[in-house]
């Protein structure tokens, strides 16, 4: 090996003179990667141009490219990479400065070091032009691509790009070349390189550090940085303190309660300008969390360990896991809330009471503004039922529950209490059974490890997004196994499945776990790349006292409620559904907490209204929005049938546009609505077409969505108008308020014309309104277009689109519902959400709003479409 290798340097040599440079000049007697993983190294290089050096063992040499802008996590930037000479292994130790004038003259940083594993043949892609490598670096991870470039005429040199093969470790902006700005050697800059400072690690001077030593542990010494001329030690990782998952809130005002956060538990430590983010198990992902290094640099001129959650808040203000997997990938915000101080200014802390290292780390943080990606965590002494409700009812995870006087301990104690409002846990996919309606999975099949043996928990079929279902699939194919890793799996289930080594983590929504300790309607949160498989065990709620046995907690019916006009209780929903057939659970879980209205009294509500709603349900394709964990949780739509539904749901196969077959729901009488409760459905939404004439609709529908700032009276009067000039084509309509802000105007059809026609006419309706009142209406999506305006929607009125059903619920604050009205009452109806589900069953017992609605035979037809000019 070193006699090829130096024969593959001698284009190096010749460029150097070694009496000027201190660039290395021997070859090793052996490959640095014998034993082990060959390695990989990128140096920062200022010459003529900055630019990074990239290159990985092979043959006894470094293979090398100069690359331009640096590499780039994201897989849409193709990174020009001009292959230059072959350099020799001692050169990954190489940083420092190559004097004026001698061949690539400037500053060179140890920018990045690990180890390489090939993903096709490396000798086959030199020589075709396309090389995939598989990196584990500092900053570097996961699959890369070398593409050689079609050389021009006369070109002497060769093109390639770097590129990042989309997986787990891609983003949608670059995070590595902008974050990263310090040797992963020496701590220095460019800057600090070229003036000869000090390196900020423990190396002895003159004695370079070996390549194989750099990929720095968390638990290795801490390395020092150099803050005013000081020596400020970087602390080193330790175990975080774990909490206990409780069933109930402790009490007394020995404990404080602090929010519970969905996101990434990290470690900061801080010396001065240096910053390390630690995972709770101690990975480095300074990386991954790099657009939070400059605000905690900027936190103390002397050295800090702090404890605290990354998160990124949903649409609602709330933090949320899935919108933080989005923000690391699109570089979106992201908040550090800081709840622990264990270190600062080299003093070990934990061994203080809580409320005084909080009460340092708050000192430490100093005035923080509401906008500020760190925030203080605060804490509520005593108090901790209220707490919780409240946390719970605005839709958070739960709450933590901590010892006031207690130290810091790295371990899982009963001194750190959880208490969720609803259930959701870690799950290892160990395999998954393949769709029969698409390319790729149908279900993931998951499970636990319970005294080191992968326990079968049952698998996930919702919840996922087309880009999940591009990334799982890529790395459940990258992780293919002949046997299952499950001790034992259902035999139906394991016919089909295919096998996985049990490395992934996926979060998992669901709403309890049946008595064989099987996952009861389960949905996918996202996944969990912080937490190591073999730990993910199931996790089981100990009572919060263990001296004694916690008081049963209040039913959900005790909590205040708003009156109501018809009282909807637990045993009448009980007995609708044992007589409707239908096995309901826990009937006694709360779906809208902030009313306490539970799963039975849901059921009541259904059971009492019926009769009014099942004439405009039945029979009509439906999509239904779930939601497993209230409504105050996650919550999506799913309207092709899975599989694992009640009977009284049923499914219809609908032929798509693509000539694809679905199957849909739909319900036929009241079982299939207490099915749907079973389902943790709030609300139905329904085509405007039944299912056995399902190309012809038998209604139009115009909601009005007014922009924010516009009150109920606006939108009630555009219903007026536009109940008015519908009159005036000869269509009599029907209002109903819809739940949430709006008004749908309803106009019953005799299905004559299809999907394409009456599509063509609402629009036609629609932008006629609009260009008569142009300051009033807008038949365009955009909300840009909005501004000051009401849209007049009328995309309901085409094939697969629904609207939300006559007296369904919705899921919103204050369990309001749609209710159908006459256009009389509409004059005195203050809001769109003015019927609660008691006022609505009351309503449904009584004199019908729409009487006549079946009754009437109007059409849309090519006269009608002509008199809009459509």
């Amino acid at each position: 090996m070193a006699v090829r290798a130096e024969t593959l340097l001698k284009d190096y040599r010749a460029k150097r003179d070694f009496a000027r440079t201190k660039e290395p000049d021997h070859v090793p007697a052996k490959a640095r990667g014998t034993g082990t993983a060959p390695i990989f190294v990128v140096q920062k290089h200022d010459a003529t141009r900055l630019h990074f050096d990239f290159r990985f063992e092979f043959d006894g040499v470094l293979k090398s490219w100069a690359v331009t802008r640096g590499p780039s996590s994201n897989p849409k930037d193709k990174r020009l990479a001009v292959r230059v000479e072959d350099h020799p292994l001692a050169y990954a130790d190489f940083e420092g400065v190559i004097p004026a004038g001698e061949y690539g003259g400037g500053t060179v940083m140890l920018w990045d070091i690990g180890t390489w594993s090939p993903i096709e043949d490396v000798k086959t892609g030199l020589a075709e032009g396309k090389l995939k490598l598989r990196l584990d670096g500092q900053r570097m991870k996961g699959d890369w691509a070398l593409v050689r470039m079609k050389p021009r005429e006369k070109e002497k040199r060769e093109n390639w790009l770097l590129i990042k093969e989309k997986d787990l470790e891609a983003t949608e902006e670059d995070v590595l070349v902008p974050t990263h700005l310090t040797s992963v050697a020496s701590g220095r800059t460019l800057e600090e390189i070229a003036a000869g400072k000090p390196g900020k690690t423990k190396t002895k001077p003159g004695k370079k550090p070996r390549a194989e030593k750099l990929t720095r542990k968390a638990k290795e010494p801490s390395t020092r940085v150099w803050t005013g001329g000081k020596a400020v030690a970087l602390p080193a990782f330790r175990q975080p303190q774990l909490a206990t998952l409780v069933d109930d809130v402790p009490e007394g005002r020995d404990w404080v309660f602090e929010m519970k956060y969905d996101g990434y538990r990290a470690l900061a430590a801080i010396a001065g300008p240096e910053v390390r983010l630690f995972t709770r198990n101690g990975k480095d992902w300074t990386t991954q969390f790099g657009r939070l290094v400059e605000p905690l640099s900027r936190l103390t001129r002397s050295s800090a360990l702090i404890d605290g959650e990354i998160c990124a808040f949903d649409d609602k203000g709330r933090t949320d896991f899935s919108t933080l997997k989005d923000a690391l990938s699109n570089g979106k915000a992201l908040v550090y809330f800081a709840f622990d101080l264990l270190e600062a200014d080299g003093e070990d802390l934990t061994r203080l009471p809580l409320t005084e290292r909080k009460a340092r780390l708050e000192a430490l943080l100093g005035t923080i503004g509401r906008d500020a990606e760190i925030q203080y965590s605060e804490h509520v002494t005593g108090n901790g039922r209220k707490v919780l409700d409240t946390i719970c009812r605005e839709g958070h995870e739960g709450i933590i529950a901590k010892k006031a006087d207690a130290p810091y301990r790295s371990e899982r104690t009963r001194g750190w209490l959880k208490i969720k409002c609803s259930k959701r846990q870690e799950f290892v996919i160990a395999g998954w059974r393949p769709s029969d309606k698409r390319r790729g999975f149908a279900s993931l099949l998951l499970g636990t490890y319970e005294d080191g043996v992968l326990t079968y928990r049952g698998r996930v079929g919702t919840g996922f997004s087309g880009d999940d279902l591009e990334t799982l699939q890529s790395a459940l194919d990258a992780r293919a196994i002949d046997k299952p890793a499950f001790a034992k799996v259902p035999r139906d289930i394991a016919r089909a499945a295919r096998w996985v080594r049990p490395e992934l983590v996926a979060e998992i929504a669901f709403t309890e776990f049946t008595p064989d300790g099987v996952l009861r309607h389960p949905s996918f949160l996202g996944l969990r790349t912080d937490k190591p498989a073999e730990e993910i065990t199931r996790e089981d709620a100990a009572p919060a006292d263990v001296e004694k046995k916690p008081a049963a907690r209040p039913k959900a019916t005790a909590k205040p409620r708003k009156p109501e006009t018809l009282a909807l209780e637990d045993q009448d929903g009980i007995a609708a559904a044992e007589k409707a057939g239908v096995r309901l659970t826990s009937p006694d879980r709360v779906v809208f907490p902030g009313q306490g209205v539970t799963k039975a009294e849901l059921v009541a509500y259904y059971a009492a209204v019926a009769p009014a709603m099942l004439p405009y349900v039945k029979d009509r394709p439906l999509s239904l929005l779930r939601c497993p964990q209230g409504r105050t949780k996650y919550c999506f739509f799913q309207k092709h049938d899975t599989g694992g539904f009640p009977d009284a749901i049923k499914s219809t196969l609908v032929v798509e546009k693509d000539g694809s077959e679905e199957d849909y729901f739909y319900v036929t009488d009241l079982a299939g609505l207490i099915a749907g409760v079973q389902m943790n459905v709030l609300e139905f939404h329904l085509w405007g077409a039944r299912r056995d004439l399902i190309e012809k609709p038998e209604r139009i529908i115009f909601d009005i969505d007014p922009d924010e700032g516009l009150g109920f009276e606006h939108v009630r009067q555009a219903a007026f108008d536009i109940r008015d000039a519908l009159s005036a084509l000869g269509l009599q309509t029907f209002p109903m308020v819809t739940g949430g802000k709006g008004v749908h105007v309803i106009a019953p059809l005799a299905r004559r014309a299809e999907w394409p026609e009456v599509k063509a006419f609402c629009k036609a309706f629609a932008n006629h309104m609009a260009d008569a009142e142009p300051d009033r209406f807008t038949a365009a999506l955009s909300k840009a277009r909005r501004k000051g305006r009401m849209f007049i929607d009328y995309l309901r009125n085409e094939r697969g689109s629904t609207a939300i059903a006559p007296f369904s619920t919705r899921s919103r604050e204050g369990a309001p519902v749609a209710v159908p009205v006459s256009w009389d009452e509409l004059t005195t109806i203050p809001a769109a959400n003015a019927f609660g589900l008691g006022e609505a069953a009351a309503r449904a017992g009584g004199p019908d709003p729409w009487k006549g609605y079946f009754d009437l035979n109007q059409a849309i037809t090519r006269k009608l479409l002509d008199s809009l000019g459509g």
